[in-house]
């Protein structure tokens, strides 16, 4: 973020991507990324937010031993967008908003890893571009969170600004969670603090909004590496907060890790607050003036968004909201089905036609151009072969009316899939694809296994 060490660390040898900048040595100084800021501001700009006409970096300081120079460089009360809104469903399919606090821009800190009584350090990944998006405590069921991470997800690979692969730890989701006993008009509470970016990035909830409706403590999670695991780590706490509530023990402000194995959170360390941080403006690096034809700039720049893509399938290709929210599922999907829509104008293919059989059918599409798969959709549609979805239903209608093939395949006779094709061929006089029927009774079949 401040230095010219390259961010492609994964898999390399330790601490061979640092400097004297990035290690904090004596006489170093920072300088900003630009390319790292106009990403942060893109994502800003995604996630609604309005950026900040004066940001500055600020040290919060802290001593670990993955903090090279006893303080991270990061952003506090001048962060470089605030106050937008994410969309969400919950549990019951309500779309609620998730109101985000903040997204700014700071630096990672190296890594540890512990190896019975020692502990390793590997600086490659302190330095590396982060940014963090915090929200407000707006959360009130594991859906949502689940739902909101998947979107921060989505939008960071449209933008492409992150590839957000959490196994290689390019996303990393924290929670902040604490409960209380349900009120007149106040639901319960889960509160969050998720985030996203950079080439990486952590979610650290030291400035997430506080208010008098929030109980007096929360505890913050860490060590979570996948959507699954953050909704059993919050649903895990939030079971463990009532119960200890209901016994009478009081909470405290806390660091909680998630341990997979025994499927539990454990105490890692009192949680600070901003103020222990000691929060001033780093010496070294200038105020940024972010002018209105930067962000109109950076805003022209930006690839267009799922929401706006799905908007627009629905409207110009005529799809129902699912298949555009399943089209738009990664803009390379989108791409491929605008490009079939494209070649298949020329035979009169209808866009529910293409969308349908993508969604529907199985194939590679890294192998299978989308010139190549109009051309095998349209020779089906000349030799009448019935799409999947009719298919199915009259794949559906085979298994009600043969229980006995269906009992034999369940006592591992294959042969009784055989009859069932059998049955659809004869059902549909022959206009059934042979293959594509069995492919499709073996997985229902298997289903009911």
């Amino acid at each position: 973020m401040f230095c010219s060490c390259s961010a492609d660390y994964f898999g390399k040898e330790s601490n061979t991507h640092t400097c004297p900048v990035c290690l904090g040595l004596p006489g170093a100084l920072p300088v900003p990324n630009k390319a790292a800021l106009e990403n942060c501001m893109k994502l800003g700009l995604a996630l609604g937010c309005k950026i900040s006409d004066e940001s500055r970096f600020e040290r919060k300081n802290y001593f670990y031993p993955d903090l090279p120079k006893g303080y991270q460089i990061s952003q506090y009360r001048w962060p470089l967008c605030k106050s937008g809104i994410v969309k969400v469903r919950n549990k019951i399919g309500e779309v609620r908003e998730i109101r985000i606090n903040r997204v700014h821009q700071e630096e990672d800190t190296g890594k540890l890893t512990h190896s019975g009584e020692n502990t390793l350090i590997d600086y490659n990944r302190s330095g590396v571009p982060l940014v963090e998006i915090v929200t407000e405590p707006d959360f009130r069921d594991t859906e949502e969170i689940r739902d909101y991470a998947k979107k921060i997800q989505q939008i960071c690979r449209y933008l492409g600004i992150s590839n957000a692969d959490m196994e290689k730890g390019d996303m990393r989701l924290e929670a902040n969670v604490s409960v209380r006993k349900v009120t007149a008009g106040h639901p319960e509470l889960v509160e969050g603090s998720l985030a996203h970016a950079g080439p990486t990035s952590v979610g650290d909830s030291s400035s997430t909004t506080r208010n008098d409706m929030l109980p007096p403590y929360r505890v913050e999670l860490k060590n979570i590496n996948s959507f699954r695991f953050m909704v059993a780590a919050v649903e895990y706490e939030i079971r463990r907060q009532i119960e200890a509530l209901d016994k009478g023990e009081r909470l405290i402000q806390e660091t909680r890790g998630w341990n997979e194995n025994k499927k539990q959170t454990y105490t890692q360390r009192v949680k600070e607050e901003a103020n222990d941080y000691r929060y001033f403006a780093d010496p070294d690096l200038t105020e940024m003036i972010v002018d209105s034809d930067s962000v109109k700039k950076t805003k022209e720049e930006m690839q267009e968004l799922p929401v706006d893509k799905q908007k627009r399938f629905v409207a110009s290709y005529g799809l129902s909201e699912t298949q555009a929210i399943m089209l738009t599922d990664t803009r390379e999907f989108a791409d491929y089905f605008e490009e079939a829509v494209r070649v298949g104008k020329e035979y009169s293919l209808q866009p529910t036609k293409v969308a349908n059989t993508l969604i529907n059918k199985k194939f590679n599409r890294d192998e299978i151009l989308p010139a190549k798969f109009v051309e095998m959709l349209v020779g089906e549609q000349e030799k009448g072969v019935l799409p999947d979805e009719e298919l199915e239903k009259i794949i559906a209608q085979a298994i009600t009316d043969n229980p006995q093939a269906v009992a034999d395949y369940k006592k591992g006779k294959e042969s009784s899939v055989q009859f069932l094709v059998g049955q659809v061929m004869k059902f549909t006089h022959g206009k059934a694809d042979p293959n594509r029927a069995k492919e499709l009774l073996t997985e229902k079949l298997s289903s009911r296994v």
